[in-house]
This record gives structure tokens, sequence and C-alpha cells, in this order.
């Protein structure tokens, strides 16, 4: 009888559960936490390859007016 009973961890790994938005976003977090953690070493290296910064401004102007010549 107790080779038949599963543990409650091999039961979650076998089929994926319906988790709430909250649950999902809180563990999104934390793994971004721990990469940021694990990534502080490597951040003077990452520093050579910036770009310098652009405008961020790329919309065109409106020209209807010139167009249509009013």
């Amino acid at each position: 009888m107790e080779e038949n009973h599963k543990s409650p961890d091999a039961e979650e790994t076998k089929e994926p559960r319906k988790i709430s938005l909250a649950e999902a976003m809180k563990r999104k977090l934390q793994e971004k936490k721990q990469a940021q953690s694990q990534g502080k070493g490597q951040q003077v290296n990452a520093q050579a390859g910036v770009k310098k910064m652009s405008s961020q401004i790329k919309k065109k102007p409106n020209n209807q007016k010139r167009r249509t010549g009013v």
C-alpha cells in the first residue's frame, strides 16, 4: 500500500495546475530578482556593449496642412 502513495510534490510536477495571476506575478518577480543577484558580477562586462542614448521621439510631424494647401 505504501508503494502506491505519492508525495504531493510529485503530483505538482506531472500535472500543471492553474495558478492565480498574483501567484504568477510573484513567481516571475522572484525569478527576476534571482537573475539580478546572479548577474551582479557580470554587470561590469556588460557596460562595454552599451550604445549611445538617442532620442526616443520617433513620431513624424503631421504635415497634412502642407499637403492639402490649407
